[in-house]
């Protein structure tokens, strides 16, 4: 029988998700289809109701429903109960939906698939969206030294991070002490290829760029920071990662990480 999935967003021109989860699955020998949901905001709360009502067995979330879809699940796994996001739903076969967050995963694989030690480095978060919270759990976890979030909402950021030092994009200008950048906002994304978070002169005060936009594969953002000598990182290997994540939690089974490495070799020809 062959097993429902998709991804639910707001836009989803942009998205990879069909092509690389229909690749795990022709690897992992399971029939299944991929779908995409592009909901209006307004729609969200039918959206669970209506998988269940369909018969699917899962869904990933994105942008920007990983925070608001998390009031409509039956539960909500420790991970992401702590991270503040969903972006894995499992829709058992008693109609059960559970959230997880298979980004946490998938950004840890591809700091060390890069061979980026962040240990007691000082990381600087762009955005505080539900990737960014995915983001920051993880640098915790793995004992960085301070995390600085910035952001355009000083008020609306401090709600979120009661933690993280908090600063606006004028300030960042200051910080000369950190080698790492993240950007965690969709500024640079298909099919607004021309802009960046910020300006080179600024990235020139870091030695390594991390941007989980994977459309297209070097953002201006990256393309500056390599201009400005940084080594950098798209966010192609983690949505190759979390989207293998995804499907060990939808269908409870470990998939080795080389599988990673094939799907990812489809858009590297």
């Amino acid at each position: 029988m062959e097993k429902l999935f998709g991804l639910i967003g707001e836009k989803l021109g942009h998205t990879y998700s069909p092509m690389i989860h229909n690749k795990i699955l022709s690897h992992i020998n399971i029939i299944g289809h991929y779908g995409l949901f592009q909901v209006k905001r307004e729609n969200l709360k039918y959206v669970i109701q209506g998988l269940k009502a369909l018969g699917y067995d899962g869904v990933n979330v994105t942008i920007p429903y990983k925070t608001e879809i998390m009031k409509y699940l039956d539960f909500i796994s420790p991970e992401a109960k702590r991270i503040g996001a969903v972006n894995v739903i499992k829709i058992d076969n008693e109609g059960i939906a559970t959230g997880y967050n298979s980004d946490y995963f998938g950004f840890g694989m591809s700091l060390n698939n890069a061979n980026i030690n962040i240990h007691r480095e000082k990381a600087v978060i762009l955005g505080t969206g539900g990737a960014s919270k995915a983001i920051v759990q993880y640098l915790k976890d793995n004992k960085v030294r301070e995390i600085i979030i910035v952001t355009r909402n000083i008020s609306s950021a401090k709600e979120k991070y009661t933690e993280e030092k908090i600063i606006t994009y004028e300030d960042l200008k200051n910080i000369k002490d950190s080698s790492l950048i993240i950007n965690t906002t969709p500024v640079g994304m298909y099919p607004n290829i021309d802009n960046s978070p910020i300006n080179i002169k600024i990235l020139s005060n870091f030695f390594i760029a991390v941007d989980l936009i994977y459309n297209p594969f070097q953002t201006l953002f990256l393309k500056n920071a390599q201009e400005a000598g940084l080594k950098t990182l798209n966010g192609m290997y983690m949505l190759v990662a979390q989207a293998v994540k995804s499907q060990e939690i939808w269908n409870n089974i470990t998939i080795s990480p080389h599988i990673i490495n094939e799907v990812e070799k489809l858009f590297y020809k």
